[in-house]
């Protein structure tokens, strides 16, 4: 039985987004190039789904030597790194190497090395793919296509001056909104926080509490938005510790005649403030981002899927 290497890489354009993966499989005398790719992924996913593929090319028992600049997998295939993130795919990568005769090899990213570079280059034709073809952002109601945006702005008046719309006329109904973001940082400042070593205190715990105030007070942040009840509202907190990545979800309800987006888009917002500003200290690198909409169900508009 011959001997296998695969190199290995994934891409991802944000994070989440439209993403692509990348396997390279040689047996030294042949090289099969692999790709793939999803319209709404993580790196991580990708780095991981190029692994996978390559290894489930080879035939059971095949002796591989996996190289991937993916700390993330290799340092979680050797060095126990925990599993938090990505069940299905764990489960998934070590069915298949408990298969097969697998080794490990870091290679550090666009240093150079031409198949690191080559299996680079298939990872982001994939994403540039599903990047090209994902549908436009719209309204999407249950059993249709994307509704079409609206051509006009309701905060604008005729003349081009600010305004804020009147809902009076409009009926109160049960309105929910839920939305996503992350903030990245070094997986030491991560650990830390995980731990409950942070010298300010309990991050997480600080960053829901701001983040709930933030959406009971979004009316007094954004200027035209309405002050609305809210029934609810939530913040929670996704680690993956290896990738030094925290997912923040918001979630809010209310029973009225508009919202309730900006208040959940407010509560991540300021939930990812407070943790930059509690780890700040150890750790001004940290970049928050993917702000956004993920869900919203209710009022006159029909419901929202990103």
């Amino acid at each position: 039985m011959p001997t296998y290497d695969i190199y290995t890489d994934g891409s991802c354009s944000g994070n989440p987004g439209p993403g692509g993966w990348g396997a390279i499989v040689m047996d030294g005398v042949s090289k099969t190039p692999l790709s793939g790719g999803d319209p709404a992924t993580t790196n991580n996913r990708m780095e991981m789904l190029g692994v996978i593929e390559g290894l489930a090319f080879l035939p059971a028992g095949s002796p591989v030597t996996v190289h991937s600049d993916s700390q993330y997998v290799i340092n979680t295939m050797t060095k126990n790194w925990k599993r938090n993130a990505n069940p299905d795919l764990w489960v998934r990568m070590q069915t298949l190497v408990d298969e097969r005769a697998v080794k490990w090899e870091w290679v550090r990213g666009h240093n150079g090395h031409p198949l690191n570079e080559e299996v680079d280059r298939l990872a982001v034709a994939a994403m540039s793919e599903f990047k090209a073809t994902r549908a436009p952002a719209g309204r999407a109601p249950a059993g249709g296509a994307p509704e079409p945006l609206s051509d006009t702005l309701t905060h604008v008046d005729s003349e081009g001056n600010a305004r804020m719309v009147d809902v009076g006329d409009k009926p109160d109904s049960v309105r929910t909104a839920l939305a996503g973001g992350t903030i990245t940082m070094h997986p030491a400042t991560l650990a830390l926080i995980l731990e409950g070593k942070v010298e300010k205190g309990d991050v997480f715990t600080v960053a829901r509490l701001a983040g709930i105030n933030a959406a009971k007070h979004t009316w007094e942040l954004i200027p035209l938005a309405h002050q609305i009840p809210l029934s609810h509202i939530s913040v929670d907190f996704e680690s993956d510790a290896a990738a030094g990545v925290v997912t923040i979800t918001g979630s809010s309800r209310t029973n009225a005649k508009t919202g309730v987006e900006m208040e959940a888009l407010a509560a991540v917002s300021m939930a990812a403030l407070t943790v930059y500003d509690m780890c700040k200290a150890v750790d001004r690198a940290m970049v928050i981002g993917q702000i956004r909409l993920l869900e919203k169900r209710g009022g006159t508009h029909g419901d929202y899927t990103a």
